[in-house]
């Protein structure tokens, strides 16, 4: 379905807008709540609700990726009216259930989709189901015909043919996206988000492939079929290379394609619009085809085999059958067609008591009964699929007497009884004259049938076996040995009589029974009765195929096609008879190929011989054979295929004919194509070039070419070919020779500088090297600028010494020089330049560098660092050379290439702990300076650094129970030192962890403890024994514990003392204090009255009679504070005043106490392996609740993989690198006096991508 994708507020939820403005108060559909996956026990009902909002109200449709939830017992589908609810109730869930469900919304904006899975869940022993009670022979029965229809099933060629994946990706990347989904379910592609995501990715890398040989590819259709039955499939390419190729496959393997209409696969080509068509389509020629271009993919698209409209595969058969018996037609097609139809003369059958229709279970094979068939019932009857059509004749029989059996058989027995008397070679010179010169006698009947060769008293000659060409006359004919009279002539034991159309001579004894324009139906059994005596024959009428003359004469002359040109020769002829065509080619036997070549067909009344494109070696003398029942006819043509030329014969020979250009030799082609060579064009290209000149033609009769108008010195490349009347051949090409120039004087040597100052610059060299240095006229000189690609000329004329000094140069500039050396042919290569050279007088080398010293060193390396030479000693430094010596050689080696520019330098690859001797010298172009060196020798080994800590030592740590303690320390030392963690003077318990790295060690403890407090030191231990330690007091606390009963008295009139007994927490020495609070009659709330009380007593003056006051005490640490603790009963010192009472109002505590609930549950995580996870949940309840962890129903208390935390009722599960086996489902119970609660979740643990 087209359209855009939209976003929906829901995860997983996909939206398509179908147009493209949606008006004002109307929205897409889209999911408030979307279904959830179940993982369910078989036997339960799973329900699946979703809420869906969309204006106007979408409709809602519930699928499955098994099929469809039609089974109203299985699936119910509710909705309440006015709801926006729908439900998907799947009853009784088996393990067949578990499954992809699909939920879709749609409305006439768009459609929002959405998925979940149900798992369901088998358990214990599966029982076996009953079977129904059937009888045996049924289920044999059943059984039989269920192989029967196997066998005759023909799988389609999806199931024969095993699809490659990556050839579904081809087809979805050019398919339309309303087919997405079609295909997707068809190839099992579950992952609609990965397809379009791997889609997106593999579109980029087509496009990079496609760039190298199309510009564009554009208005392509996928496969459609005809009405005719043709498939088509179209694009338009705008190749950059008209010569590249395009090549056509199916399901991954390349399958020809022609040009022309006669070809099963052509292609038909307008401009850049490209139509494939399939013609002559087979379940076979299902499957996916690829258009490419060289090796890119371009183009996919699926024949599907239920679009391949059905073949006829077994016709119709003529039937015969006796009148009033039931007739039976039977056709067998290529694929099932539930449209096929019945008709009878073209008129349309239906089922009925005259008619009854039939088809197999696979819907291949189709019936038609004719019931009690009558005369008036023969005809033609006829099978349509719509496009193909067979046709066969019922032929009903009217069931008359066949003849005189009887007779014959009273015949026999009576020659056999008189046999002794008969003669039997009695007249037999009248043999030849009875018998007709357009009939004959087949050779080894031997003049009489099989009765007549017995011995007989009344024939001297019997009937003889005949054979009559049809529409000519045959004539039977027999010899009496005395006059018994006329006698009867019988057909198959029928008499027959003059109204047959017959004629019935007697001449004397001889009777002859004569067949004019005899037909194929009177063939058969011919006898001659007379008296009691008979004589049998067979009429045989041969009925060969037909070729008209005129085709005959036409074949006569030789048929002249070009090459490459498609040739089809059809031969029409007749026949009432099935024929069999065969082809041949000078006596071998022409085989029909789909694959490109020679393809032989034959049809209604004729066969058809088609080249789809001839080549020279299709030349030939061809021959076709009709042969059928009736006979055989032949016929031959002469096929010639003319061609252009082949290349001439090589090598082609060319030759230097020193200033008379170049000769040219070769051999006249091979093959001149059929037609004689007219003449020889010759044509040059010179080196580097790709364009070919004409340069001459030869005659047929020469095979020699001579090119005058070639440069000397320049490579050229001759071709050759071969023209006749069909044109040009391909040309028979030589390599690139050179035609040799006048000899130029090689170049000098490099100029060598003898002397270089401000004023010029001497230069000398030597000359060239060869026969040319007794022709050189002199040398030209140049010079360019260091950096310049610009050569300028020094003199104007030759120098004829091999010595100069340049002038005209530009102080401190650099140059560069080199020589041309001139001879009379002109000057030759230019040498190679000269080095560059400054235009200034002579430098001073510079003096020795100075504050030469070592700034580091490791196992491979050295570094060290120096300061410039003093300019008082001599000129700047250019350049500096740094050279080690090992201890254990005399030699001073460099440690780079060149000079180094800078004052510092690093030298790598040293030998670990070997000891180097290093000096530096400074470079100018005046020379070198004194080297400087170390006077020690320097190892190379890391610089030691002794162990220290990075941070001042911490007094005092506290950490509160249950939370996760980190105490970072950080140091330098080098190499690694030793590091060891110790508590109270020993080593650290298992469960903490420690770890070092990179001058950083850590102390970690998951989930501290009371007994984790303590004194803590770590102690660094260098190589060479020294030490380092850094200590801190940790301590781990937890909220003060509540004091204990007030205890209120009045030691001092007007004031009063509360005393209390101590936190527990003070007992074991835990430093606390405490906070008192009171609260009068005339105020309500508590104030505080006095803190940081480090007794356990306190006394409150200013008492005012008649008032009630409460004490609360809390006890306090550096975490926090207790639970308070309250007076059970209020102090009152009474008022001195007579007769007034004041009542106080009275004052409840409210009633904090409450049983655990979930503020905030836990919510599933789905995490990549490695990752660290966090499970949080915000709990309430008085007293406090405690929460226990859980996973899968076990405990995770004292599991070392992971540690809990709880804050302010901020409860946390922490699994550091969680892994495959950590899924499952986690649960958090909270528990207080007055009852528990709990929140469960789903952890899910993916594997990673590699």
């Amino acid at each position: 379905m087209a359209g855009k994708l939209k976003k929906s507020s829901m995860h997983g939820v996909t939206i398509r807008q179908l147009v493209d403005e949606i008006p004002e108060g109307c929205s897409t559909p889209d999911f408030e709540q979307k279904p959830v996956t179940l993982a369910l026990q078989e036997g339960r009902n799973a329900i699946f609700r979703a809420v869906v909002c969309g204006e106007p109200k979408p409709e809602v449709y519930w699928q499955s990726s098994k099929g469809d939830l039609s089974n109203s017992s299985k699936y119910q589908i509710s909705s309440a009216p006015g709801s926006r609810e729908h439900v998907l109730q799947v009853n009784k869930i088996m393990g067949e259930d578990t499954d992809q469900y699909r939920c879709r919304a749609v409305n006439a904006y768009g459609e929002a989709m959405c998925s979940a899975r149900l798992t369901v869940i088998e358990v214990g022993f599966r029982k076996s189901r009953k079977r129904h009670k059937e009888p045996q022979e049924d289920l044999r029965q059943q059984l039989a015909e269920f192989r029967k229809m196997l066998k005759r099933a023909q799988p389609s060629t999806s199931e024969k043919t095993k699809v490659d994946r990556e050839q579904v990706w081809q087809l979805l990347m050019t398919a339309d996206r309303k087919d997405y989904e079609r295909l997707c379910l068809k190839y099992g592609i579950m992952d609609f988000r990965g397809m379009l995501r791997k889609l997106q990715e593999m579109r980029k890398e087509r496009e990079d492939k496609m760039a190298q040989y199309l510009n564009s590819v554009s208005n392509w259709k996928h496969i459609k079929i005809t009405k005719e039955g043709i498939a088509t499939f179209e694009l338009e390419l705008d190749l950059k290379d008209a010569e590249n190729k395009i090549y056509l496959y199916k399901d991954g393997e390349m399958v020809r394609y022609g040009f022309d209409s006669q070809s099963k696969r052509h292609v038909r080509r307008l401009g850049k619009h490209y139509q494939f068509q399939i013609q002559d389509l087979w379940p076979e020629d299902a499957g996916i085809y690829q258009v490419r271009v060289e090796d890119a993919e371009i183009f996919s698209t699926e024949l599907e085999a239920s679009a391949i409209p059905p073949r006829v595969v077994v016709p119709l058969a003529e039937v015969h059958c006796e009148e009033q018996s039931d007739a039976v037609f039977q056709c067998v097609l290529s694929s099932a067609c539930p449209k096929a139809a019945w008709s009878f003369q073209h008129r349309s059958l239906q089922p009925s008591d005259k008619y009854e229709m039939s088809v197999s279970p696979d819907g291949l094979t189709h019936k038609l009964m004719v019931r009690g068939a009558r005369l008036s019932d023969m005809g033609a009857y006829s099978l349509s699929t719509g496009l193909y059509t067979s046709s066969a004749w019922l032929v009903v029989e009217d069931g008359k007497d066949k003849g005189l059996l009887t007779t014959s058989a009273d015949l026999q027995v009576q020659l056999r009884r008189g046999g002794a008397e008969s003669r039997l070679d009695v007249c037999g010179q009248e043999r030849n004259a009875t018998q007709s010169p357009r009939s004959r006698r087949k050779p080894d009947t031997g003049g009489f049938s099989e009765e007549a060769r017995a011995p007989l008293g009344h024939f001297c000659q019997g009937l003889a076996d005949t054979e009559a060409q049809l529409g000519e006359t045959a004539v039977l004919s027999c010899t009496l040995t005395r006059d018994m009279g006329p006698g009867s002539w019988f057909k198959d034991g029928v008499k027959l009589s003059a109204q047959d159309g017959l004629v019935f001579e007697q001449d004397g004894l001889v009777h002859r029974l004569i067949i004019e324009d005899v037909q194929g139906t009177q063939a058969g059994k011919y006898s001659f009765a007379v008296g009691n005596q008979k004589t049998e024959a067979t009429l045989t009428v041969q009925d060969p195929p037909v070729i008209a003359p005129d085709v005959t004469d036409r074949l006569r002359e030789p048929l002249t096609v070009k090459a490459g040109k498609p040739l089809t020769v059809k031969i029409p002829f007749k026949s009432r008879l099935p024929v069999q065509a065969t082809w041949r080619k000078d006596g071998a036997q022409v085989e029909g190929s789909s694959s490109g070549g020679a393809q032989v067909a034959l049809g209604d009344g004729f066969t058809r011989l088609c080249l789809p494109s001839t080549r020279r070696k299709d030349g030939g003398q061809y021959s076709v054979t009709l042969r059928s029942e009736g006979g055989s006819v032949q016929a031959t043509l002469t096929l010639q295929v003319i061609d252009k030329p082949q290349p001439p014969q090589g090598p082609l020979e060319v030759q230097d004919c020193h200033g008379a250009g170049v000769c040219l030799r070769w051999r006249p082609p091979r093959d001149d194509g059929g037609r004689a060579v007219e003449r020889y064009v010759v044509e040059r290209r010179q080196a580097s070039r790709s364009t070919w000149l004409k340069v001459g033609e030869a005659p047929a009769d020469s095979t020699t070419f001579t090119d005058a108008q070639v440069e000397q010195g320049k490579k050229y490349a001759f071709r050759v070919r071969a023209v006749s009347s069909e044109g040009a051949g391909e040309a028979l090409e030589s390599a690139e020779v050179l035609v040799a120039p006048e000899a130029l004087p090689g170049p000098p040597s490099t100029p060598a500088i003898l002397s270089a100052s401000s004023q010029g610059i001497t230069l000398t060299w030597t000359a060239p090297r060869g026969r040319s240095r007794v022709h050189i006229l002199g040398y030209l000189i140049e010079k360019r600028k260091k950096g310049s690609n610009t050569w300028t000329a020094v003199t104007d004329q030759p120098v004829p010494e091999r010595k100069w000094t340049v002038v005209d140069l530009r102080h401190d500039c650099q140059y560069e020089f080199r020589v041309t050396a001139v001879a009379p042919a002109g000057p030759g290569e230019p040498g190679p330049p000269s080095e560059a050279v400054f235009a200034r007088d002579p430098m001073r080398r510079p003096g020795p560098v100075r504050d030469l010293e070592v700034t580091d060193t490791s196992h491979t390396s050295i570094t060290v660092r120096w300061a410039p030479p003093d300019t008082e000693d001599g000129d700047e430094a250019q350049g500096y050379v740094v050279e080690l010596c090992s201890s254990d050689s005399l030699q001073w080696s460099p440690c780079h290439m060149g000079t180094v520019s800078a004052t510092t330098y690093t030298a790598k690859g040293l030998r670990p702990r070997q000891g180097y001797f290093v000096r530096v010298t400074a470079v100018n172009d005046g020379g070198r300076s004194q080297p400087t060196a170390l006077d020690m020798l320097v190892e190379a080994m890391p610089v030691s650094v002794a162990p220290r800590f990075l941070m001042d030592s911490k007094d005092s740590l506290m950490v509160r129970v249950g939370d996760t303690i980190r105490v970072p320390v950080s140091f330098e030392a080098a190499p690694m030192p030793e590091v060891t963690w110790l508590k109270d003077g020993l080593p650290l318990p298992k469960r903490n962890v420690t770890s070092s790295k990179d001058g950083l060690t850590q102390l970690l403890v998951p989930a501290a403890s009371l007994s984790d407090s303590g004194f803590y030191t770590v102690v660094l231990r260098g190589l060479q024994g020294e030490e380092a330690t850094y200590s801190f007091h940790l301590r781990v606390a937890d909220y003060p514990q509540s004091p204990g009963p007030i205890s209120l008295q009045e030691n001092v009139p007007g004031t009063v003392t509360a005393e209390w007994e101590p936190s527990p927490d003070e007992t074991r020495g835990i430093p606390l204090y405490y906070t008192v609070l009171t609260r009068s009659s005339s105020h309500s709330s508590w104030r505080e009255v006095a803190d940081r009380v480090h007794t356990n007593r306190f006394t409150l003056l200013g008492v005012v009679p008649g008032h009630e006051y409460h004490f609360r005490v809390v006890a306090k640490n550096a975490l926090g504070a207790s639970m308070p603790s309250d007076t059970s009963q209020p102090w009152c010192i009474p008022r001195q005043r007579d007769g007034l009472t004041v009542k106080a109002p009275s004052y409840r505590d409210p009633n904090l106490r409450q049983k655990p609930w979930f503020l905030v549950g836990l919510r599933p995580h789905m995490l990549p392996s490695g990752c660290e996870c966090c499970m949080s949940c915000a709990v309430r309840g008085w007293p406090q609740p405690h929460v226990t962890w859980f996973k899968d129903d076990q405990s995770l208390t004292g599991n070392p993989g992971v540690y809990s935390t709880d804050t302010l009722g901020v409860c946390s599960l922490v699994i550091p690198s969680v892994s495959p086996k950590d899924s499952g489902q986690y649960k958090a119970v909270a528990e207080n006096t007055l009852g528990q609660a709990v929140s469960t979740t789903t952890l899910i643990v993916t594997e990673s991508s590699s």
